[in-house]
C-alpha cells in the first residue's frame, strides 16, 4: 500500500493478552478503506504474551497497515509519544488496548475533521462493557473511573475545564507536535503506581492555544471492564492517580494553584457525602460509600499519600 494514511491509531498495550485481539479486530474491520489508516501498537513492557499475540495477528493480516514496536520507558505518556512519532498521517487517534471501536469509528473521525477545519481535538463516547455484569455498587459518579464517558447528546465544543478521556481521543498531528505531546511527568500507569491526568493537561494546552476541542457521541468505543478487578485496591489506584496527577499539574502552575485545588477537593468530598446520603435515602445504599471513597482516595493522591 503506497497511499499515505489519513489517520494513525496509536494503541498502547500492557498485559492485555485477554483483550488486545478484540481491539485489533475492531480496527481491522473498519468501514474506512485499509489504505487510509494505520494502526501502531506500542508494547509497554508487557510480561504476558501480549507481544506474541500482536505480532502473530499482524502476520496473519498483511492486507492491513498494522505495526508493532516496544517502548521500555514505563507509562502511557511515553508509549503514546513513541507511537505518535512514527505516525505518517495528519490525524492521531489514541485508543486503549481493552477498547472496541465501532465499525464506522475511523470513517466518522476522518469525515469530522474534513467538516470541521477549526477542530484542534476530538473526543467521543466511551461505554463500559462490564464482564460479566455491572456491579450493584456502581453509579454514574464512580463509573468515570472505569472509562464511562458521554459528554453531550449531540456534537458540541468542550467547555473550558472539560476534555475527552484518553481511551477515545483524536488530535491533529501538527497540534500534537506544537504542544510537545504528552507530559511524561504524568505517565499514567507506571507499575503499581498511577500518576494520571495526562490527557487533561494535554487538552488544556490545546485549549490555551485557542484550539476548539469537539465532542461527537457518534464516534464511540466500548471499554472492557472486568468486574473481578474492581476491588478496593484497584479503585484506590485509579482515584488516587487522579489526585496524584493533579498534584503534579497544579504545582507546576504555582503554590496557590495547589492550595486552591486542595480546597476544591475538600468541597467535592463534602458534596460526595451529601450524594451518598441521597443514594441511601433513595434505597440504593450500595452506591453510597463508593462515591465517598472515590473522593477520599482522590484527595489522598492530591496530598501525596
Amino acid at each position: 500500500m503506497n497511499t499515505a494514511p489519513k489517520i494513525s491509531v496509536v494503541v498502547c498495550t500492557y498485559n492485555r493478552a485477554d483483550y488486545i485481539t478484540d481491539a485489533m479486530n475492531s480496527l481491522y474491520g473498519q468501514s474506512l478503506d485499509k489504505s487510509y489508516y494505520e494502526v501502531i501498537i506500542v508494547n509497554n513492557n508487557s510480561s504476558d504474551n501480549t507481544a506474541a499475540i500482536c505480532e502473530n495477528y499482524i502476520s496473519a493480516h498483511p492486507d492491513a497497515q498494522f505495526y508493532f514496536l516496544n517502548e521500555h520507558k514505563q507509562g502511557a505518556s511515553f508509549a503514546r509519544n513513541t507511537g505518535a512519532a512514527l505516525s505518517r498521517a495528519p490525524l492521531l487517534c489514541f485508543m486503549d488496548d481493552d477498547a472496541v471501536a465501532a465499525p464506522d469509528y475511523l470513517e466518522r473521525i476522518v469525515s469530522f475533521f474534513n467538516e470541521h477545519a477549526d477542530a484542534g481535538g476530538l473526543g467521543g463516547r466511551i461505554t463500559p462493557r462490564y464482564i460479566p455484569a455491572e456491579p450493584k455498587w456502581m453509579s454514574y459518579y464512580v463509573s468515570s473511573l472505569v472509562g464511562n464517558f458521554d459528554y453531550a447528546q449531540e456534537v458540541a465544543i468542550f467547555k473550558p475545564g472539560k476534555y475527552p478521556l484518553e481511551s477515545n481521543m483524536i488530535v491533529r498531528k501538527e497540534d500534537f507536535v506544537a504542544v510537545n505531546g504528552f507530559n511524561t511527568a504524568l505517565p499514567g500507569v507506571a507499575g503499581t503506581l498511577r500518576i494520571g491526568g495526562e490527557g487533561k493537561e494535554f487538552f488544556f494546552k490545546l485549549q490555551a492555544m485557542g484550539k476548539p476541542i469537539y465532542y461527537d457521541p457518534a464516534i464511540s468505543v466500548e471499554h472492557v471492564v472486568e468486574v473481578k478487578k474492581l476491588t478496593a485496591e484497584y479503585m484506590y489506584r485509579v482515584a488516587s492517580g487522579i489526585g496524584r496527577g493533579e498534584q503534579v499539574r497544579v504545582k507546576a502552575i504555582g503554590r496557590m494553584a495547589y492550595y486552591n485545588k486542595i480546597a476544591e477537593y475538600f468541597f467535592k468530598l463534602g458534596a460526595s457525602v451529601i450524594l451518598g446520603i441521597k443514594y441511601s435515602l433513595a434505597g440504593h445504599p450500595a452506591k453510597a460509600w463508593p462515591v465517598i471513597q472515590f473522593r477520599i482516595d482522590a484527595l489522598k493522591g492530591l496530598l501525596g499519600y
